[in-house]
C-alpha cells in the first residue's frame, strides 16, 4: 500500500480509462496504477508501457512476468 492518497477506482472519471487498467483475474486496480490516476495521462502511459512489457512473452503467466521483473529490479537496485 503506498504512502500517496490515491484514489479509489470507483471515484475515477474517466470510465474507460479505469476499464483498461482493471485486472480482470481480479476485478480490481493495482495500486501503482491508482497512485498514476492522480494524473490521468500518467496512468494512460504507464499502462501502455505496462502493456508492451508483458506482451513480449506470451508463453509465459503473468504472474511469472511480475516475478522476473521484480528480481531484475532488485538486481539493479531500482525500487520496485
Amino acid at each position: 500500500m503506498p504512502w500517496i492518497d490515491a484514489p479509489h477506482e470507483e471515484d475515477w472519471e474517466d470510465d474507460r480509462l479505469r476499464a483498461a487498467v482493471t485486472d480482470p483475474r481480479w476485478s480490481r486496480v493495482d495500486w501503482i496504477m491508482r497512485v498514476h490516476a492522480l494524473d490521468p495521462r500518467s496512468v494512460e502511459a504507464h499502462h501502455v508501457l505496462y502493456r508492451q512489457a508483458m506482451r513480449g512473452t506470451p508463453g509465459l503467466p503473468k504472474v511469472d512476468r511480475e516475478i522476473i521483473a521484480l528480481l531484475v529490479s532488485k538486481a539493479n537496485q531500482c525500487h520496485y
